[in-house]
């Protein structure tokens, strides 16, 4: 094999494990974008309060969603709550397991508009970690928010009066993955 042949050789091996290590880090890699930026709605999750309430007031609507293959009923206490930016505001939904089975799911969330998203912060939140839903169990589940301040400097977020607090309920995936052995459909 010629000299020129063995570095396209490994030239060739070296781009495909790069495009391979790629691919694995894509998700985690993605997720970490989308919560450090706000990318596409995702909120982020802090550990204090800020120091300062702005007079600016905008007002929470809280929505509640629910994945067809998910026996819950999902929905918010109140539908909306103004709040002043960097004030600390609490929000209730109310879920059901709807079966005769315990359900394990967790709960995706994102805000609109999406350029929001970078100043929502939710202080406590029952999306951040998967939960057991005996069966007819009803459970309030606390969300404790605010928006920060920093929106109020931003020129292109003058326009916003709304944010739209959006979950959505999942099996989680080890739970999803028993259902469907059991209905056949693995």
């Amino acid at each position: 094999m010629t000299r020129s042949a063995r570095l396209t050789l490994m030239a060739t091996v070296g781009v495909s494990l790069a495009m391979l290590a790629l691919a694995f880090a894509a998700k985690p890699l993605y997720d970490t974008f989308c919560r450090v930026t706000g990318f596409g709605g995702t909120t982020r999750v802090a550990t204090a309060k800020p120091s300062a309430v702005l007079d600016r007031q905008v007002s929470i609507r809280f929505d509640a969603n629910v994945s067809p293959e998910t026996p819950l009923k999902f929905r918010p206490v109140e539908h909306s709550h103004p709040i002043r930016l960097g004030e600390t505001g609490l929000a209730f939904y109310e879920v059901t397991n709807t079966s005769d089975e315990p359900v394990e799911a967790i709960a995706t969330y994102n805000v609109a508009p999406h350029k929001t998203g970078p100043y929502f912060n939710k202080l406590e939140c029952f999306c951040f970690e998967d939960r057991v839903f005996a069966p007819g169990e009803t459970m309030k589940l606390p969300v404790v928010f605010f928006v920060d301040p920093a929106l109020n400097k931003e020129a292109y977020l003058d326009d916003v009066r709304t944010i739209t607090l959006s979950y959505t309920f999942y099996r989680s995936e080890k739970t999803a993955k028993t259902v469907r052995e059991k209905d056949g459909a693995a």
